[in-house]
């Protein structure tokens, strides 16, 4: 994470910073379970043109209190494009990859590459909770707000103890871009392929493939921002790829243009 708080994922974020500024906060202990974190990004293009950003997502589903109204994001499979313009901020809660599945009224693939309106989910009070919330400047307060209504929720939530395994399995993936197969991954889990799919379908919203093929792609993304003159034959091998013209395929289908034109602006 830089000083402008852009994560992983987030594409060309040195473009992004000179308007752009992500602010994060940990939700309550007791939400620490289902909540990764807090983000308030807030950016000022007042007086200048309007600006695409692009995100390469992570397997999280998102609650996002807008001006217009708060959100469900499924885990989006592609490029992720947000138009910025003026000034303004919004307020999102992160799920633990898996975390989303208590609340959901089905498996979370469902919800893949869709944005619906949160009201279907958490209720008619949803919107009340939005307006509060982006109606502050202090992000302590915002969070505070977001914790009592989700801490709210919890008692009438579903036990399941399978939450909190696949958000394990989810991190082990995203921190190990070498992980390069599904079978090697299920083999090492002791857990047959066909149920990993399962598991994946009904609380990630995703494939354990597309998951293992994005976090080879945000290492990816990650070394091209540090700028030209990286090795990317080698970045290939050390990624799993069968070869540069693989990572090269990889990456222009899910960024949009070739790695070395991405890395050289």
């Amino acid at each position: 994470m830089t000083g402008h708080g852009l994560s992983r994922g987030v594409l060309r974020p040195d473009a992004a910073a000179g308007f752009l500024d992500v602010r994060k906060q940990p939700p309550a202990p007791a939400l620490a379970g289902l909540v990764d974190f807090y983000w308030n990004p807030r950016w000022d293009l007042r007086g200048r043109d309007p600006y695409e950003q692009k995100v390469l997502a992570h397997p999280n589903v998102h609650l996002v209190f807008e001006p217009e109204g708060a959100l469900v994001y499924g885990v989006q499979r592609g490029v992720f494009v947000r138009q910025l313009a003026g000034a303004g901020q919004v307020f999102g809660v992160k799920f633990r990859p898996g975390a989303f599945r208590p609340f959901a009224h089905g498996p979370v693939a469902a919800l893949a590459d869709r944005t619906v309106p949160a009201a279907g989910v958490f209720g008619a009070a949803v919107a009340e909770v939005g307006r509060r919330i982006l109606a502050l400047d202090d992000l302590a307060a915002m969070a505070a707000l977001a914790d009592g209504f989700l801490l709210g929720l919890l008692p009438a939530l579903p036990a399941d103890p399978q939450v909190a395994e696949v958000a394990a399995l989810v991190e082990t993936i995203t921190a190990s871009p070498r992980l390069f197969r599904v079978d090697e991954l299920a083999r090492g889990l002791g857990m047959p392929v066909r149920r990993l799919q399962r598991l994946f379908a009904e609380y990630v919203g995703a494939s354990p493939k597309w998951v293992l093929r994005r976090a080879r792609l945000h290492e990816a993304a990650a070394r091209a921002d540090e700028g030209a003159g990286l090795d990317w034959a080698a970045l290939a091998a050390d990624l799993g790829y069968a070869d540069q013209a693989h990572l090269t395929r990889d990456f222009t289908a899910a960024v949009g243009s070739p790695p070395s034109r991405y890395a050289g602006r």
